[in-house]
């Protein structure tokens, strides 16, 4: 490519090589770790899923269970980073930022391990930092870390202090399984990125977290469950389309960068959403859910029709997340539960085969300028 080319976002151009997911946006295939997304994210554990991402296989029973307990075993954080989320929440602070936060004290306390160290270390105490941050948002202490529970059956204890039910574990292991990785998107890239200048793991997952907080990234879930209880309560899916769309207003949930159809992760959390609501009661809110897909795909492609506007992982992210009882401030923090997985998988990947990333930019500034002297001016 030449210095006169222009790719604003780099949008279609490949910098690395990757074993970890394949995303094509025209068929609407997402395939992880060489699974379609729909077999692997319904059927494995999050454990599994993650030690399929870092091996480059699924792990035996006994693998597992060494891998399950040596996760366990980095789960808990120290003083330190308590004392910042007690902070973090007692200013009101974001989630996400009480995660970057935490994310950057990640490895205080731990024996210099390496990078697989400081991987799986990411990985455990995630959930343990966005429990022990919404805990303190409520005036509660933080619930410990149970050994005995997996990854995702462990956040769910973490934020309500009880036994989480079957349903609700299956439902956020599909979740975390279906998102925690998506090709090269914004803060993978930004991971892999700054790794490549040599850096660690810790800092690689701090700026992840930071790419991952804008809205154009990781912050859509939580209007697309405001838009859902609004069309619950009234009723009237098709009004409140109309009405967002005659405003001229985006309809939060639809549309992607990548996919031109459907967005495969969103088949998949539809039909994890709609097992856990019917074991766990609250069908009525599915319905609408439903409802409001259909009206709103249809009203899209009347309205822009030059434009392909179809279903995204966020919509049914947020009916799913909600109806586990995960809270909305939380669901960008728990996307990044899941995707700590994809980002270390990376980073130790791009470190593995590794050539700094340094793209160049497009000067349009002024030329030929001489210096004047400041009393001259």
């Amino acid at each position: 490519m030449s210095d006169t080319e222009l790719n604003r976002g780099l949008e279609g151009v490949t910098v690395a090589e990757t074993r970890l997911s394949r995303v094509d946006g025209e068929a609407g295939e997402l395939v992880i770790g060489g699974f379609p997304v729909a077999e692997l994210a319904t059927r494995a554990s999050y454990e599994e899923t993650l030690h399929l991402l870092l091996e480059d296989r699924l792990p035996s029973a006994t693998e597992l269970a060494a891998f399950r307990a040596d996760l366990a075993d980095r789960r808990i954080v120290g003083d330190e980073v308590h004392a910042v989320l007690g902070r973090a929440a007692a200013e009101d602070r974001p989630a996400m930022d009480a995660l970057r936060m935490g994310a950057a004290a990640a490895n205080l306390g731990t024996d210099a391990g390496g990078d697989e160290a400081d991987a799986r270390r990411i990985v455990a105490v995630f959930p343990t930092i966005v429990a022990a941050y919404w805990r303190y948002r409520q005036g509660r202490e933080p619930v410990a870390p149970r050994s005995d529970l997996g990854h995702t059956a462990n956040y769910l204890h973490m934020l309500t202090g009880e036994q989480p039910s079957e349903a609700a574990v299956r439902g956020l292991e599909t979740y975390l399984n279906t998102v925690i990785d998506h090709g090269l998107n914004a803060s993978t890239f930004t991971a892999r990125a700054v790794v490549s200048t040599e850096s660690d793991l810790v800092s690689a997952a701090t700026a992840a977290v930071g790419s991952l907080k804008g809205p154009l990234h990781g912050g859509a879930p939580g209007p697309v469950l405001d838009a859902l209880r609004e069309v619950h309560e009234s009723g009237d899916p098709e009004g409140y389309v109309r009405a967002k769309l005659d405003a001229g207003e985006r309809l939060m949930g639809f549309g992607h960068r990548v996919y031109r159809v459907r967005d495969p992760r969103a088949a998949v959390l539809s039909t994890a959403a709609e097992r856990f609501y019917d074991t766990a009661g609250d069908a009525d809110f599915f319905a609408a859910a439903k409802a409001y897909e259909e009206v709103a795909v249809d009203l899209l492609a009347e309205h822009k029709p030059d434009r392909k506007l179809a279903t995204n992982v966020e919509f049914y992210t947020a009916a799913l997340l909600h109806g586990i009882g995960v809270p909305q401030p939380l669901f960008t923090a728990t996307f990044a539960v899941a995707r700590a997985g994809g980002w270390m998988a990376h980073a130790l990947e791009q470190k593995s085969n590794n050539r700094l990333v340094r793209p160049v930019g497009r000067y349009v500034g002024e030329t030929g300028r001489s210096w004047t002297p400041v009393d001259e001016r």
